[in-house]
């Protein structure tokens, strides 16, 4: 089994440090910064081996470059974005792997925050990046609301298990927001209450799960691509 543990980083950002206990490599995604990762990895004893990218905006990139000249990590990129990411080692798009050890990661485009946005699904891990969050999805900067739509709806048919480590600290909010959607889920009230508990605290709330994405989160929750486009649009001033 994969050790993962967060770095937290900026106000709300979440790094994950993956390790194979076996191998002993680690894998870190999308470390925006790189002094809170190295300490960490150097305080449990872990050689970080690779970094692995999801986008290309700086709060998830903006360590790679000191990570990679302290520890001489390989990075893996999106494809898509090779010429924003210019620490890239491996570029990586629909289809291809990842390997931490003896476990194989598949690479899924998953366009829509960014054009180029990938994921890493490794079996019953799931590294989100900003297209899914609990409770949320991101925002589409560069792609549109079907892209987004579909997003969601290939996440969803993930095994129920599969737990999602997202890149930000942003359920509370968003729990908050999905009650304006189904004020009258009890599954929905139940999961804000343990949240509102776990931040008062000072717990962090993530992984969360395709299970529980299923029952509470507006998104993937949506009806159709208009209603999806709506609930966006209303996240997007809420």
């Amino acid at each position: 089994m994969l050790e993962i543990v967060p770095v937290p980083t900026f106000a709300d950002n979440y790094v994950w440090l993956a390790h194979d206990p076996v191998s002993r490599e680690t894998a870190v995604v999308d470390p925006g910064q790189a002094e809170p990762v190295l300490a960490e990895a150097q305080a449990r004893g872990w050689a970080i081996t690779q970094i692995w990218n999801t986008h290309w905006h700086d709060d998830h990139i903006g360590g790679n470059a000191a990570i990679k000249a302290a520890t001489g990590a390989l990075v893996t990129a999106p494809a898509r974005e090779a010429d924003r990411v210019a620490t890239a080692d491996v570029l990586v798009g629909e289809g291809d792997t990842v390997r931490l050890g003896e476990h194989i990661g598949h690479v899924l485009a998953l366009p829509g925050h960014t054009l180029g946005h990938i994921a890493y699904h490794l079996p019953g891990v799931l590294f989100a990046g900003d297209t899914l969050f609990a409770m949320g999805c991101g925002r589409i900067f560069e792609g549109t609301a079907e892209q987004m739509w579909g997003n969601m709806q290939r996440l969803a048919a993930l095994p129920p298990e599969t737990l999602v480590y997202a890149a930000h600290e942003y359920t509370l909010g968003n729990a908050r927001f999905a009650l304006t959607i189904e004020p009258e889920s009890a599954a929905l009230q139940q999961r804000a209450a343990t949240v509102t508990a776990q931040r008062e605290a000072g717990q962090i709330t993530l992984p969360t799960s395709i299970a529980q994405e299923l029952a509470t989160n507006p998104f993937i929750r949506a009806g159709s691509v208009e209603d999806f486009a709506r609930r966006r649009a209303a996240k997007d001033v809420f």
